[in-house]
Parts: C-alpha cells; sequence; structure tokens
C-alpha cells in the first residue's frame, strides 16, 4: 500500500513520532502526553518541540486528543500511516512460520483445515478469526428447467457448476402448462444465473419474507418455485468464523451496541463476505482501518486479510477482526503466513 503525499511530506522526525506515538497508544490504550514520548522516542528533543509536532499532525488528521488537557492518540489516518510502515518494511519470522506450520497439518477434510484456520487466527491473535470457503467448493448455478409431470408436480433440472446435473421433483399447488414453466426458468436464470445456490436459495427466503407485496404475480410465482427447488440444499456457510466472543472482552468495543452490531455482522455475514471478496483479487495482506471498510458496522474495528491459493490460484481468503488499536505487528504476519500455510495443507489434501 502506497503512502499519501501528505505522508511523505512529514518530516523524518514527525514520522518517527507518530510512529512511536501509535506504538505506545497500541500497548497501553492511553492517550500519550509529549513529555511521555519524548522519553519513548529516544530522539533528543524537548517535550515543546514534541507538542509543536503533534500540533501539526492533528491539524492534518492524523492524531486526536480525547479532551483538552490530555495526550494524543491515533485516528484511522494514524494508523494507516503506521501500517503502511509496517508493510513497506515487512520481514517475517521464519521461527514463527515453522510454529504455524505444526498447527496447521495437511491430512484432514477441507472443512476442517478451514475450521482449524479460523480458530488458530482467533486463538493467537485473540480476536476474532474468518476464513472464506474455496471457490471452487461453491455450487454456481448455471440453469434451471422445469418441466410438467403429471399431477401437480414439476420436475427441476438443475446446472451447477459447469457441467453437474441434478433433477429434483417438485410439489406445486396446481398443474403448470409447459409455456408457464419455461417463462418461470427463464426468469429465475436471468435473475441468479451464476450466483452460488446458498447465495440463491437465502436471496429467495429474504424475498419472500420482506417483498412479496411489491412482487408482481411472475416474480412470486418464480421466486415461490425457485424456493421450492432450492429449500432442500444444505445450509452450508460461505466462511467460517471463530472468536467473536473475544470481542466481548476489549474496552474498545464495550458499547453493547456496538457488539449487537458486530454479532448481527457475523450471523448475517452479508457485508463481511463483500468486504472480504473484494480482497480476492488484491495481492499480499490488505488492512481495512474503521471506516475504510465501508460498512459502517465495522467503525472502530480492523480488518486484516490474506488470500490462499490452490495450485497457484487464489480461491480464498482469510483474516482477522479486531479493534482499531490492534497489535499490527502480531497480527499482520499471523495473517499472512497462515494464508500460506492453509493453501499449502489443501494442496495437498487434493
Amino acid at each position: 500500500m502506497s503512502q499519501s503525499r501528505e505522508t511523505t511530506e512529514l518530516s523524518p522526525r514527525a514520522q518517527h513520532l507518530l510512529r512511536t506515538l501509535v506504538q505506545c497508544y497500541i500497548s497501553d490504550g492511553r492517550p500519550v502526553g509529549s513529555r511521555s514520548l519524548v522519553k519513548a522516542s529516544g530522539l533528543s528533543v524537548s517535550s515543546a518541540t514534541v507538542r509543536n509536532v503533534m500540533a501539526e499532525l492533528e491539524e492534518l488528521g492524523y492524531v486526536c486528543s480525547p479532551h483538552t488537557s490530555a495526550g494524543r492518540q491515533p485516528t484511522d489516518k494514524g494508523y494507516r500511516f503506521f501500517v503502511d510502515t509496517l508493510l513497506s518494511a515487512r520481514s517475517w519470522d521464519t521461527d514463527q512460520f515453522d510454529a504455524l506450520e505444526l498447527r496447521l497439518e495437511a491430512g484432514g477434510r477441507t472443512d476442517e483445515l478451514l475450521g482449524s484456520a479460523s480458530h488458530l487466527l482467533s486463538g493467537l491473535t485473540r480476536y476474532a478469526g474468518v476464513v472464506t470457503l474455496p471457490r471452487q467448493d461453491l455450487r454456481a448455478l448455471r440453469h434451471v428447467e422445469f418441466l410438467p409431470l403429471s399431477g401437480n408436480r414439476v420436475l427441476a433440472i438443475v446446472v451447477l457448476n459447469e457441467s453437474d446435473v441434478e433433477n429434483r421433483v417438485i410439489e406445486t399447488d396446481r398443474p403448470y402448462q409447459e409455456s408457464e414453466l419455461r417463462t418461470l426458468s427463464n426468469y429465475l436464470n436471468a435473475q441468479f444465473s451464476g450466483w452460488d445456490v446458498q447465495r440463491v436459495r437465502q436471496s429467495l427466503v429474504e424475498a419472500m419474507r420482506e417483498d412479496r407485496e411489491r412482487m408482481d404475480q411472475l416474480m412470486q410465482t418464480a421466486f415461490e418455485m425457485g424456493e421450492k427447488v432450492f429449500n432442500d440444499e444444505e445450509t452450508g456457510e460461505d466462511c467460517v468464523v471463530a472468536g467473536e466472543t473475544n470481542l466481548m472482552a476489549l474496552s474498545e468495543l464495550s458499547d453493547l451496541d456496538k457488539l449487537r452490531e458486530l454479532f448481527r455482522a457475523f450471523n448475517e455475514k452479508r457485508d463481511m463476505l463483500h468486504l472480504l471478496d473484494r480482497c480476492l483479487s488484491a495481492e499480499g495482506v490488505q488492512i481495512f482501518i474503521g471506516r475504510e471498510a465501508g460498512y459502517r458496522v465495522f467503525d472502530g474495528c480492523s480488518l486484516v486479510t490474506a488470500r490462499y491459493a490452490m495450485e497457484g490460484q487464489p480461491v480464498g481468503v482469510l483474516g482477522v477482526i479486531g479493534p482499531t488499536r490492534m497489535a499490527y505487528q502480531r497480527v499482520i504476519p499471523i495473517v499472512d503466513m497462515t494464508a500460506q500455510l492453509l493453501g499449502a495443507a489443501l494442496n495437498q489434501t487434493r
């Protein structure tokens, strides 16, 4: 991630003091005063000089003060500067990599490895760990076709992925003509072709629950038919989350309303999956700090992610969700190395 033009125009002293302030705040969670910052920085400067630098950084939006007499603490922009510095100068510990490898061994099923990775991330960081399913394990709807059978029965021919075909017989409330069924299947194909079947099922259920009054007759009938077709799908998950309760112990996220919103996001997974999907096409470690995520529910949180690959192709994303006052120096290498190890373990299970 590149630093902004504003950041590169900071003097070396200002950059050093900002890095030191972020490290101090991450360590103890208290605003940092000028005297403490002089001592922690190791610079031969006066407290007055540091106060002037802090005033400049506050004006530029890197730090803020919770109240007049307090010291400074980093803003999201200040954390971003700190994180970009870490990423541009990263060098991971090979001993730590070897230790992680012992805890994520190949040999199990894919779901077991994904669960192990999410619990590993959560256990090592004490935040929430999340791993998306490999894309190739998802079942994409390519085409659905309906054919009339005797009585109130319809044959649904469902084509998944590239060539997997499944036949399902469903009971309807009345007989349907072939032309009617063709119209219904055309409508569903136009709406959902290419979607994972779990997402199709979820969308149909939500639409039937929330939007029935706004549907025209064709849409309502098509959705009712589609809901019957995909009703027997196993309610599999698009991602595995572990350690959500770790967040309850963090003072930064102790607000009950905030916690309710976060746990709702963990349960519904929609916003989280959209965010993780954005990381699948990006190389290296990706970090969203506070409002950078683009979803209000993650304000005050940071998400550190990395994609994992199978046979050289990125197929999923894993990461850690915690407060913006996160131990980035520990979390970033853990996430990066776990992604590498998960991909290697999955390749060995094939």
